[in-house]
């Protein structure tokens, strides 16, 4: 069974002539793998919800069901919190680009993309404010200013700290899919 937030582990053969070596091109996929920080944030949180649990068995067993419903849905909702930062990202398919937040989710159509580029901004660290100098890829959107840019990705985000390859590759996939089903 294939997980859906590790479809960039496919061996990519340079000799295919394909740019984007996916069988399924309407189906939603990340297009790098979540980076180490994103992971190992998501395990924390993972293993705070493991004793939570433990935690509401053992009310269960001593104290009031009411009380141990309540330590349960707390540790679900830890589960969630770690699951959806681990789906927080950039994700494409042949519909369009769909970025992935913790609280919200925008999906752009290719149609209305005019250019998907990498630039050197400032970029926000790990998302604190804290602002360094780094590379980020950029949405240009067709209906809207040259001037208004969001950033897709960032050499310095969750996914990307210390990996600058792997943000290489992961933008030049990005920017692939959008030469491949945008405008231009």
């Amino acid at each position: 069974m294939p997980l859906p937030f590790l479809t960039a582990d496919r061996a990519f053969d340079a000799a295919d002539d394909v740019a984007l070596p996916f069988e399924d091109r309407d189906r939603w996929r990340r297009p790098y793998r979540p980076g180490p920080w994103r992971v190992g944030v998501a395990a924390i949180w993972l293993l705070l919800a493991s004793y939570v649990l433990f935690a509401a068995v053992v009310i269960a067993l001593t104290g009031t069901p009411s009380d141990a419903g309540v330590i349960f849905g707390v540790a679900l909702a830890i589960i969630v919190v770690s699951l959806r930062l681990l789906r927080m990202g950039v994700w494409v398919s042949a519909r369009g680009l769909r970025q992935v937040g913790f609280l919200r989710t925008r999906t752009v159509a290719w149609d209305r993309v005019a250019a998907v580029r990498t630039v050197q901004q400032p970029v926000r660290w790990l998302g604190l404010p804290r602002a360094v100098q780094g590379q980020a890829l950029s949405l240009v959107h067709a209906d809207r200013a040259a001037g208004d840019m969001a950033p897709l990705l960032t050499t310095h985000n969750a996914d990307f700290l210390g990996r600058a390859t792997a943000f290489d590759r992961a933008a030049d996939s990005v920017e692939a899919w959008a030469a491949e089903y945008g405008r231009g």
